[in-house]
């Protein structure tokens, strides 16, 4: 057995070290420059078995995974992210070096900082992660979409679920599916692109579209009538609907020609008009009939 000093000092050599002036992992805390504009703070975690299926991926990829859904959150507040904090729970089998590269990988794919955390023993694997970003001015919110906006998403979406369902089959192969289930990205660039754009509103596709939209519908107090859902290759409705874990964004602008041309100056497809905003809340509707609800939810019992 190795002792948890041992193992932080692997990893802390294992990862990019801090600049000049800058403290990251070995000290009581972190020591970074404070950001212009508004600070933006975000958390989350994965569970072996319940975010991720160590049959189907290996620990680097529930690393990635971690980092980069954390990270989504800032990206749909049309944020930049900076530094993130990682803690790992873990058995004291698991394969540390391999969960802490994908944690290192998905940091330097969106360009943050692992500046620092916490390593302990538990029974199951969890791998929390805390970010801290910025935005120069306001950030885009779930709160601000109104009647007559469009709704927009930034690709195609269902392909984690159809990557699920391959991996669960044995037979999956290699392709973009399974990559989106194992390594979701998150989407940094876009949502910039959907703030410069005028976005009112923003969220990432986390728990399903259908979802969702209706958390960001219920937050504006709008209602949504959809015409269409762009559904990744290979993917039914269900799984774009109702799947989970694409981590594109949805968001609703006044103006999409112009989402378009901001999207296009950014080097970024161009987001597609899915429907728009109406002034009833209760409005659920896809291609004028009712919206399926679904989506992923945690529960307890109370």
């Amino acid at each position: 057995m190795t002792s948890e000093f041992a193992i932080i000092d692997r990893i802390r050599r294992m990862l990019p070290g801090p600049p000049a002036g800058q403290t990251w992992i070995g000290d009581d805390a972190a020591v970074v420059p404070s950001p212009a504009g508004r600070l933006l703070l975000s958390c989350d975690a994965v569970v072996a078995g319940v975010h991720g299926d160590l049959a189907l991926m290996g620990a680097d990829d529930l690393g990635w995974k971690a980092v980069s859904t954390a990270v989504s959150d800032i990206a749909a507040m049309g944020g930049t992210p900076a530094q993130i904090l990682v803690t790992v729970a873990a058995p004291p089998d698991t394969d540390l070096d391999a969960l802490y590269r994908g944690i290192r990988d998905a940091a330097a794919a969106c360009e943050c900082a692992v500046v620092g955390g916490d390593l302990v023993n538990a029974a199951v694997l969890v791998v929390s992660v805390a970010v801290a970003g910025s935005v120069d001015g306001e950030p885009v919110l779930r709160s601000g979409a109104r009647p007559g906006d469009a709704v927009l998403v930034t690709r195609p979406i269902g392909a984690s679920a159809l990557g699920l369902r391959l991996l669960r089959s044995g037979r999956p192969g290699p392709g973009a599916a399974v990559r989106a289930y194992r390594r979701p990205v998150a989407e940094i660039a876009a949502g910039r692109a959907a703030r410069a754009a005028g976005a009112t509103a923003m969220i990432d596709i986390s728990d399903g579209l259908a979802a969702d939209l209706g958390h960001l519908a219920e937050a504006s107090g709008v209602g949504l009538a959809l015409d269409s859902v762009p559904v990744a290759d290979g993917a039914t409705l269900e799984d774009a609907l109702h799947g989970g874990e694409d981590y594109a964004l949805a968001f609703t602008a006044p103006d999409p020609a112009g989402a378009g041309a901001a999207f296009a100056a950014a080097g970024l497809p161009s987001p597609a008009v899915i429907g728009r905003c109406t002034a009833d809340p209760g409005d659920r509707t896809l291609s004028g009939q009712p919206l399926p609800a679904g989506g992923f939810e945690h529960r307890w019992e109370q």
